[in-house]
């Protein structure tokens, strides 16, 4: 993607369909006069004089101990410098979002107007009460460390500066492993902090309070190493300041076991990494290009063990692995301040999270056999789920334990239930679905290019690295819409009437009437369908010349399955295929079947679309705990149609004993736990969290997906089709772009998950 096309994407982002990232949402009813009354006049004036007796029933009766203020004065700004308030205000969003996201916290941007610290800290005192914490971000050193020290002493309420400490925590938790592999101490290790900022100023504190020692660490800022007969230092890089006649970076290198880079790129030679200790431990993390590359620095070094601030290479120091959670942790307590206490918690919890198995989700999500504890993982994955099961109640427990906890948990299981359920509010599966798609991208057809959506999909597509987009349709109609769009990347473009591609139509249609000449194809009406986008691109996908397609934005529904069926066809041992739909919902996904083909499965075949949605549900790494859905409830009805229902669950019983299913059962009792464990027991749905639902006809199913996503705004992922023999997907009549791009990832991972199970089956 260019500059300018990406900065144009950017921009289009935060502009619409309306401005910026966060908006507010009513949590109470507010559709009646009597709902209104309570909400505002007179009701409102009841909590009002709860909380004029006690200042902490504000806890009770208000959303002040899930808000956040996130707060900056625009003197720091990832890495664009002193750009003013307005200019940081798109940044305070984002972190906003984030905190939302990863920990259900409600964060509220505020840009204050002045680089004068005493105004700064008075502003934030006086509109502290509002607030269960403060974030504070993007300010410059040294003002960043007297801000925030004042605060934490002024206000009774948690205040974290997450440039210094998120970045020091989760790369002391990274360093803490990485220590270990490499068999030595923190008391031992001699450390270069390339840096001097305020990450730099917080980490190297909290490392001493892991036990490294002062005497062992040089500190370098944009003039060299801080040494103790250099004048006019801060006192912050005073602390630091190194009695050693030493003046440079690679004098500075020589035998140390430890770099941490937080200033620049490229200013670390391979010369440099060869003059350090054995196991040497380099955690380079300017973004976005590190104080060396990362392929560069593995290829100087075998032995060593690297971080960076990237995505795109193993152990990313990503502040989201701390600050939602921390937050999170401290407000649940009702901390009064995050300590020292808390944070080391924090790191211990993270360097203890990576030393466990790692749940197929992830493993999945990174498109990897198994994570383990090794060089290229010594920091959990941000889309690891257990992340908020583990570091709120570690920064919780030590809030508790260092006496700065008014509210002290006393279920620990039932907390940590509760954090699980806040998981489930946003679109993760999304963000894991492309993920996994980018790490081995395949060819995906799109046959009806010629339509702008459907282009504008196949280019965020191949920018995004989710798949490589084989375009169908008019050449120059699609390199018309290229050039609209600035798609000026060079991908296949195949229109299957040209003369060009004659040859590959003749032996196409060939090959269709071998497969379907005993079903009424004629030679001639398998040369007419091989003309036309969905014959041709299924058949490049059935000869191998693409991994994938999806169709069906400008079609009806069945006009572009039966060529897909009639091409690709079912695969071995499915009786009939079917289609799923993924629905992201707050209280998580949810699969839905059989959204989009068959219309009155018997039970036999509700069975068997059962067990593929279960397979469905563990590819994307979901436990499935299913419910076959009816109007009634474990044998309450003698009907026909109950009975199919109550006949496909005896099958599934029967052959997949270890199955999570159960029913017939009506859609509440379903998703209500408790209401199902009261009423039914016996039940294998008792007390559990239901995530799949199959639907005893289309009707019900598509009715149901469809109200699902026009009501409540649920995203929808599919239909995902299963039971056929290659990886293509039909979208619904009029997809949207977003849903066309999440559509070619499912394509890729179904393609992925495909070559993987030729490859086991070739290597037995």
């Amino acid at each position: 993607m260019s500059k300018e096309k990406q900065r144009r994407e950017a921009l289009i982002y935060h502009a619409k369909p309306q401005p910026g990232k966060i908006k507010v949402v009513p949590t109470k009813p507010y559709a009646t006069q009597r709902d209104l009354a309570l909400a505002y006049s007179p009701g409102v004036a009841e909590p009002c004089l709860e909380i004029e007796k006690n200042k902490e029933e504000v806890y009770r009766y208000t959303a002040k101990g899930n808000t956040v203020a996130v707060i900056s004065n625009g003197t720091a700004v990832l890495g664009l410098g002193n750009i003013g308030p307005e200019a940081s205000k798109p940044v305070m969003e984002g972190k906003s979002l984030l905190f939302k996201i990863f920990a259900d916290i409600d964060g509220i941007d505020l840009e204050l107007d002045t680089e004068d610290i005493d105004k700064f800290i008075e502003t934030v005192k006086i509109i502290a009460p509002t607030f269960g914490g403060i974030n504070l971000e993007d300010i410059k050193a040294p003002e960043a460390f007297e801000i925030e020290q004042r605060l934490k002493e002024e206000l009774d309420i948690p205040v974290m500066h997450d440039d210094q400490h998120g970045t020091a925590i989760i790369s002391a938790a990274a360093l803490l492993n990485a220590l270990e592999l490499a068999e030595k101490t923190m008391k031992e290790v001699k450390i270069v902090v390339s840096g001097a900022g305020a990450a730099a100023i917080s980490c190297t504190r909290l490392y001493q309070s892991f036990g490294a020692k002062k005497e062992n660490i040089v500190m370098l800022d944009s003039k060299g190493v801080i040494r103790k007969d250099r004048k006019n230092l801060t006192p912050q890089k005073e602390e630091f300041a190194t009695g050693r006649d030493i003046d440079t970076l690679e004098e500075a290198m020589k035998n140390a076991d430890v770099f941490i880079g937080l200033s620049m790129a490229n200013i670390v030679s391979p010369e440099m990494l060869t003059s350090m200790a054995r196991h040497p431990i380099v955690f380079a993390m300017a973004n976005p290009d590190p104080e060396i590359d990362y392929n560069l620095a593995c290829a100087t070094r075998q032995d060593i063990i690297m971080a960076t601030g990237r995505s795109d290479h193993p152990n990313q120091v990503n502040n989201v692995l701390g600050f939602p959670f921390i937050f999170r942790g401290a407000l649940d307590v009702r901390a009064t301040k995050i300590n020292e206490a808390m944070k080391m918690a924090a790191v211990r919890a993270l360097a203890d999270l990576t030393r466990e198995s790692v749940p197929e989700q992830v493993n999945i999500t990174y498109d990897t056999t198994r994570l383990t504890f090794g060089k290229e993982y010594i920091i959990p994955k941000p889309f690891d789920p257990r992340l908020i099961a583990r570091i709120p109640p570690a920064v919780a427990r030590a809030a508790m334990e260092s006496g700065v906890a008014k509210a002290p948990i006393k279920n620990w299981k039932d907390y940590e239930e509760q954090l699980m359920q806040r998981s489930g509010n946003d679109n993760k599966v999304v963000r894991m679905l492309h993920n996994r798609a980018k790490v081995n991208p395949k060819r995906i057809v799109f046959a009806e290019a010629e339509l702008l959506d459907v282009l504008k999909a196949a280019q965020i597509v191949y920018e995004e690295g989710i798949a490589q987009p084989i375009l169908l349709g008019d050449k120059a109609t699609i390199e018309h819409l290229k050039k609209q769009l600035d798609f000026d990347a060079e991908v296949t473009i195949i229109d299957p009437r040209a003369d060009e591609f004659s040859e590959i139509r003749t032996r196409y249609a060939h090959k269709l009437w071998e497969l379907r000449k005993r079903k009424g194809e004629t030679e001639y009406s398998a040369r007419v369908n091989m003309g036309k986008r969905n014959y041709f691109g299924a058949m490049m996908v059935l000869d191998g010349a693409a991994d994938g397609m999806i169709s069906g934005y400008s079609r009806a529904y069945p006009k572009v399955l039966r060529p897909v069926f009639e091409v690709i066809g079912r695969a071995n041992g499915v009786g009939k295929a079917s289609t799923v739909n993924i629905m992201i919902t707050e209280r998580g996904p949810l699969f839905l079947a059989d959204t989009s083909i068959n219309i009155d499965p018997n039970a036999e075949e509700l069975a068997e679309i059962a067990q593929m949605t279960a397979n469905v549900a563990k590819t994307f790494g979901f436990d499935p705990v299913m419910a076959l859905l009816s109007y009634a409830n474990f044998g309450s009805s003698n009907h026909k149609e109950a009975q199919k229902v109550r006949e496909a669950v005896r099958l599934l019983h029967e052959r997949n004993p270890e199955l999570v299913v159960d029913g017939e059962i009506q859609t509440d009792f379903a998703l209500n736990q408790e209401l199902c464990h009261n009423n039914f027991p016996f039940s294998k749905l008792a007390g559990k969290k239901v995530n799949a639902f199959i639907f005893p006809n289309l009707d019900a199913a598509n009715i149901t997906y469809k109200l699902l996503k026009g009501l409540n705004n649920a995203d929808s992922i599919g239909p995902i089709m299963i039971g056929l023999r290659r990886s293509v997907h039909i979208l619904q009549l009029g997809a949207s772009v977003d849903e066309m791009v999440n559509m070619a990832a499912v394509a890729v991972i179904d393609a992925q998950e495909r070559e993987k199970r030729k490859m086991a089956k070739t290597n037995t």
